[in-house]
């Protein structure tokens, strides 16, 4: 398969997800205003999106195979890692609002929203299943890649 059919469809999705990536920006822009956890999650968002846009210069260009996978999975790896740490650092950010909301006497606030910040077994379920998934496809992506050439 020629370099250019995979290059247009990447260029085709990228240019469809800008509903995720004008977002990030904005919160990144944002700056203070906006949560470390959600700035983190933004950040990950733009390496995802911006790995994907620097593979489509590398296969107009021809470049091998190897190199364009290494490239996505360097991508990947990183995206899928500041996600998790953004994700750390949302349920820290909550613990610390319930703390503070449990200190002021809101008992009301502290029974509702306390059972959404301690997540215990079911969120290192959730943490699991999204590093499952963030890291399986792009390296059967690129397993796909490596066997047909």
């Amino acid at each position: 398969m020629s370099h250019a059919v995979p290059a247009l469809g990447i260029a085709v999705l990228c240019a469809a997800g800008c509903v995720w990536y004008v977002p990030a920006v904005v919160d990144l822009r944002a700056g203070a205003d906006r949560p470390a956890s959600r700035r983190t999650r933004a950040t990950a968002c733009l390496t995802g999106w911006g790995t994907a846009a620097l593979v489509v210069p590398l296969l107009l260009a021809s470049a091998p195979w190897v190199l364009v996978a290494a490239v996505v999975g360097a991508g990947a790896a990183s995206s899928a890692a500041l996600s998790l740490h953004g994700r750390a650092q949302h349920d820290r950010e909550q613990r610390e609002e319930v703390r503070r909301w449990a200190e002021m006497g809101c008992v009301l606030w502290t029974a509702v929203h306390g059972r959404r910040a301690v997540h215990g077994r079911r969120g290192r379920l959730r943490v699991a299943w999204a590093l499952a998934g963030i890291t399986v496809v792009p390296g059967a992506a690129a397993a796909v890649v490596l066997a047909g050439r």
